[in-house]
Order: C-alpha cells, then sequence, then structure tokens
C-alpha cells in the first residue's frame, strides 16, 4: 500500500496487473482510457498512450514515459534514496560547490534528486521546472515533498524558464527527458548560453546525457564551446548514462588532493561514494574528452 503524505488527496490511478512486463507486477495509469487491460496493452505498445505511468513492482516503484526508457526508480522503503547511479553521481557537484544557496533543476520524473537534496541539504533552496503536468501529478505516488519554503516546483519549460532568468545558481541539474531520450529543449547551443548566464561565477552545469544518442552526441561540441573546455564527463555503465559537469570559471584547475579530503567529509554526511566520484573524475581529467566520450560522431 502507498504511503500517504498529509495533506491533500492523490489523483486516482487506474491500476491493473500488469500484461508485458513479465516480473513487474501492477500497472498504474492516470486514467483508465475507459479501456480494457487488453486496450491499454496496445496502446502502449503502439505508443497512442502519452501519458506518463507507474510500474510497480514489490519493494520498487517505476517512473516510464514509454516502454523504452525507465524515467525514474524509488525503493519504497527508502523513498529519498539515490537508487540510480547516474543520480548518485550527478551529486558529484557538492565537490565543488558543497553549500549551495539555491539549485535549479531541470525535469522532475520521481523526484529522486529533489528528495535527496531537500532532505540533505537543509540550508539549500530548490527550485525544480518540469514541463508535464501529468508528472507533477504523479509527485506524491513518489512521495516528493509539498512545496515549502526551500522547495518550488513549477510547471513550465525548462529550457524556456532559464532563458528568462535574471537570478543566478550555484548548480544547475538538468534531467530533462521525454519517451525518447534528451529534451530537445536542451540539446540546444542558445540553452547552453542561457544556462551559462544563469550560473553564479562558480556555478557548475550537470546534465544527464542519456537515451537517444544522436539528440546528446549533437550538442556535446557546444557544450564545450560555452564552457571553454572547462568540462569533465563521467561514465555510467550500469545506467548506459554518461555525466557531464561544466564549469563556468575560466580557470577551472581542481585541487584533486583537496578534492579527496573534501570527498571523505561529504561521504560521512551524505552516504554516497564521494571519494570514488573524485577518483573517476581525476582519471577523466587525465585522459580527456575524446577518451571518456568515444560515442562522439559514432552514432
Amino acid at each position: 500500500m502507498d504511503r500517504q503524505e498529509p495533506g491533500g488527496a492523490w489523483p486516482p490511478l487506474f491500476e491493473v496487473d500488469s500484461p508485458f512486463f513479465a516480473d513487474h507486477g501492477r500497472l498504474r495509469l492516470l486514467d483508465d482510457l475507459g479501456a480494457s487491460p487488453k486496450e491499454i496493452r496496445e496502446r502502449l505498445l503502439d505508443g497512442s498512450y502519452r501519458k506518463p505511468f507507474i510500474v510497480e513492482n514489490g519493494p520498487l516503484r517505476y517512473l516510464h514515459f514509454g516502454l523504452t526508457y525507465v524515467q525514474s526508480v524509488m525503493r519504497i522503503g527508502e523513498p529519498d534514496a539515490l537508487d540510480l547511479r547516474y543520480t548518485q553521481k550527478m551529486m558529484g557537484f557538492l565537490l565543488f560547490q558543497p553549500q549551495p544557496s539555491h539549485l535549479l533543476m531541470l525535469g522532475l520524473g520521481g523526484g529522486s534528486l529533489v528528495k535527496f537534496c531537500h532532505r540533505q541539504l537543509s540550508e539549500t533552496a530548490i527550485t525544480v521546472v518540469e514541463i508535464d503536468p501529468d508528472v507533477i501529478a504523479l509527485r506524491k505516488h513518489f512521495l516528493v515533498p509539498e512545496d515549502d519554503a526551500r522547495l518550488r516546483v513549477i510547471q513550465d519549460d525548462g529550457a524556456a524558464y532559464v532563458r528568462r532568468q535574471r537570478e543566478q545558481y550555484d548548480a544547475l541539474l538538468v534531467d530533462a527527458f521525454d519517451e525518447s531520450g534528451m529534451a530537445p529543449s536542451v540539446a540546444d547551443v542558445s540553452f547552453l548560453r542561457a544556462a551559462y548566464a544563469a550560473l553564479r561565477p562558480e556555478g557548475v552545469l550537470v546534465m544527464n546525457l542519456a537515451g537517444e544518442k544522436r539528440r546528446y552526441t549533437e550538442i556535446f561540441d557546444d557544450v564545450l564551446d560555452v564552457f571553454e573546455h572547462q568540462v569533465l564527463l563521467l561514465s555510467v555503465p550500469d545506467d548506459g548514462n554518461h555525466v557531464l559537469f561544466a564549469f563556468k570559471t575560466s580557470s577551472f584547475e581542481p585541487n584533486w588532493r583537496r578534492l579527496r579530503v573534501q570527498a571523505k567529509e561529504l561521504k560521512a554526511r551524505h552516504e554516497l561514494d564521494f571519494p570514488a566520484f573524485v577518483q573517476k573524475m581525476e582519471r577523466a581529467a587525465r585522459l580527456g574528452i575524446d577518451a571518456c566520450f568515444p560515442l562522439r560522431g559514432d552514432y
């Protein structure tokens, strides 16, 4: 049974036994389409069902936009944990901004990053921009906290929101996807320029690169250009992703010895393997972008 937060009812979900995910238990949708499980299956398979949906399998709850990719996963007994490796590596920005005052996140999904930051960074304001109202409608099913003095979830196009910003942020985390992969609006050089402008002088852009390779390999040279090659890239073999860190400072020269010390402190505070993140970042910096991202031009 779901754990409901006090205050406000959840949107009703239509629930059926999953007809095609072999071991994935229950399929839960925002509406019943006036349809049978057979018709739901057909619409999911042919792509005509356009809303996000939940697949529940024992202790895990997944968010899907379609059949190809898992958008988010929550361990029901530990709803604030970062279960997917790429989300853990995205938190590597804390090595460079250990006490951020304001984070901007594009893409709510199942709220993994939002929940972790809201709980772990108690002095940090968090603004989340999500384009899809149906994703926001599912936030309580993923136990995303209500908006409060530190947290705002806004329905808007994330790229357009960044372009309108006059405020600057310590970090901008981009995890914006549709059913095919990266949202086209953030795979665009004009967005990258706006993101650069929206960061404070020591700010960090963090992007999850995944899905259809063409979408994110084509923007990579633009990232290097806009951020003057101040970029680190980490692969996430377990999830099939890459996590990109781009730094606004033009004199980005990490002190790896200091970062290794800081990583131990961050691990004790946040229970993530920051020492391993530093090791991978240092190796990536030594090898260079082409060695870390062999997919460029190969799609």
